[in-house]
């Protein structure tokens, strides 16, 4: 492999399987996985060519890689899926069903995540061949032409790394008392956009070696609909109330204002315009579907702070831990709830405008 392997930033979910890990508090994940699965189901139908997996080098035998996996349980739901629906598709089809291919499952993330988690807890009755790949993807991760179905949902909003400008003090886009760009300067916003786009254009260049022609991919992720501020969507409320709780704590003199300025998640929403144009400017992938959606449907009742509060903690408090300190950590997320009580409606009316993207793309 002759691509040059960038320095990537690492931020793995919290692990185990304890009261604030990723296992236990992943269920808006889970609920954007269930809201997209007869979506999936439909694209296995209609756009899977049965003939690319027969002809493939490797035999018969599809291979299936989820990238950004975490630690379970959502990626177990979400690879069975999946193969369900290409299994209906072979028994459905005259002369397919004694072709049945056998099924590898490539579990992807970074290295620093708790595969041990993963892998204690995949399904005993599971009908695939697992295993591990530590990386990002960012970078190539398989050999060229070796896989026929790709998989992410709710990774790719993560940044490779925090873009440059926010930590200069002499640019136009340092992010003073605050610690991602909804509510900031227009400049902010471009700088998170740029960095998004080149982390894009290298995840599709390396899709693109990776997946034989004809093979699928399908990305689920956070959206910003169109004509609605990044402030308005649950991402923008959230990441407003963790800025605000720890302006307040520099104000309480628990942590120092320095510290805040210094401090910016990595985490960009995409909208459905930015996509496409990223995906078209790559040439290698046609876009098969690419819907907004609203998984509000999926989990069952009104917004609950407390859940809201105990999902960014499984997800942010290893970057907020690596740059504060833990020993902020139930403080802060304390006076984040109290917010989340506070604003709810906030949080309620963002949800339900419809803030999920479901992308399908072909390999030309």
């Amino acid at each position: 492999m002759s691509e040059t392997i960038a320095a990537v930033d690492s931020h793995p979910m919290n692990g185990g399987d304890g009261t604030y890990s990723y296992t236990k508090n992943s269920y808006y994940q889970k609920a954007a996985t269930k809201a997209a699965k007869t979506r999936v189901d439909d694209v296995i139908a209609e756009k899977l060519d049965t003939k690319v997996i027969l002809s493939s080098t490797s035999g018969n035998t599809l291979r299936i890689a989820d990238l950004g996996c975490s630690i379970g349980p959502n990626t177990f739901m979400a690879m069975q899926n999946i193969i369900d629906a290409v299994k209906r598709k072979y028994l459905q089809s005259e002369g397919l069903a004694s072709r049945m291919p056998e099924f590898q499952v490539l579990f992807n993330d970074h290295s620093s995540n708790d595969f041990n988690t993963l892998f204690t807890s995949l399904p005993p009755d599971r009908q695939y061949f697992a295993a591990g790949v530590p990386g990002s993807f960012y970078d190539r991760l398989f050999p060229e032409s070796s896989l026929h179905f790709v998989h992410s949902s709710y990774a790719l909003q993560w940044l490779s790394k925090v873009p440059e400008e926010l930590l200069d003090k002499n640019s136009r886009a340092w992010n003073k008392g605050r610690v991602h760009y909804t509510s900031a300067p227009d400049e902010v916003t471009e700088a998170y956009a740029t960095q998004f786009s080149k982390d894009m254009t290298t995840f599709l260049d390396a899709r693109s070696k990776e997946l034989v022609v004809g093979g699928l991919m399908v990305l689920i992720m956070p959206c910003l609909p169109e004509g609605i501020p990044h402030s308005r969507i649950p991402a923008g409320v959230l990441f407003d109330y963790l800025g605000s709780s720890l302006m307040d704590m520099v104000k309480d003199g628990l942590i120092s204002e320095d510290q805040v300025d210094s401090f910016n998640l990595p985490v960009y929403t995409a909208s459905a315009k930015e996509m496409t144009k990223l995906v078209d400017k790559n040439g290698c992938f046609s876009i098969e579907r690419m819907d907004s959606t609203n998984p509000s449907s999926k989990i069952g009742g009104p917004v609950n702070s407390q859940a809201c509060t105990m999902h960014l903690r499984a997800g942010m408090e290893g970057i907020i831990s690596k740059h504060f300190g833990s020993d902020i950590i139930d403080e802060l997320f304390n006076r984040f709830q109290k917010k989340a009580d506070e604003f709810s409606y906030l949080l309620e009316s963002s949800i339900k405008e419809g803030s999920q993207l479901f992308v399908v793309l072909k390999r030309k």
